[in-house]
């Protein structure tokens, strides 16, 4: 029994930060988890540019609303989760994900939360669980389930490594340089095909 785990941004969808840096200007923000493995750490230090820029939960939902999925990015998830159950298991916010998941077709997501003021600032997150994607893997596993993992960051190496099958998918050539025992794909089409061979085991 499978199910397949996920990351959303840079997998499914552009990701967030990257096109919120673009609107507002604001380049440093275009830092992301393919540059610092620890995500707690480049929270805090995003939640610290928007508060000296006096920008909200509401700038960020703005531009959000405007992000579409990868092209070929439903029909992929549409096709594997005829195949197996599937489960996108991010480090984003439930205020950031829920427009994305409605154009992706209400997928299960498990991520995180912010902590927003009264005024829309954004003054800290809710991590649901320390290490989420190795975690929950892990604790999949444990009741049972085989997993097979993909994703493209520093922080998807966890639940990769871990699982039965793990792909790295639009990664970046460093991050494949560093783990060349990690199949890597580019194309949707390869990665369906790899998924459904090792669920053909």
């Amino acid at each position: 029994m499978y199910i397949t785990c996920l990351d959303l941004e840079g997998v499914l969808v552009p990701e967030i930060w990257i096109a919120f840096a673009k609107a507002a200007g604001i380049p440093e923000l275009t830092r992301t988890t393919r540059d610092e493995p620890d995500y707690e750490k480049l929270m805090r230090w995003r939640i610290g540019i928007l508060k000296e820029h006096n920008l909200g939960l509401k700038e960020i939902q703005n531009v959000i609303a405007e992000i579409d999925p990868l092209p070929g990015a439903k029909e992929f998830l549409d096709e594997l989760r005829a195949e197996c159950q599937t489960i996108i298991i991010s480090d984003t916010f439930t205020q950031f994900a829920a427009p994305l998941m409605k154009k992706l077709g209400q997928p299960t997501i498990f991520c995180n939360s912010l902590e927003v003021s009264a005024q829309g600032e954004i003054t800290g997150f809710k991590m649901r669980i320390e290490n989420s994607k190795l975690t929950t893997v892990k604790a999949l596993q444990s009741i049972g389930y085989d997993t097979i993992a993909s994703g493209d960051s520093y922080n998807d190496l966890g639940m990769i490594k871990a699982s039965k099958a793990g792909f790295l998918f639009k990664s970046t050539d460093k991050i494949k340089a560093e783990n060349p025992s990690i199949p890597a794909f580019e194309e949707y089409s390869e990665l369906l095909k790899a998924i459904k061979e090792q669920l053909a085991k």
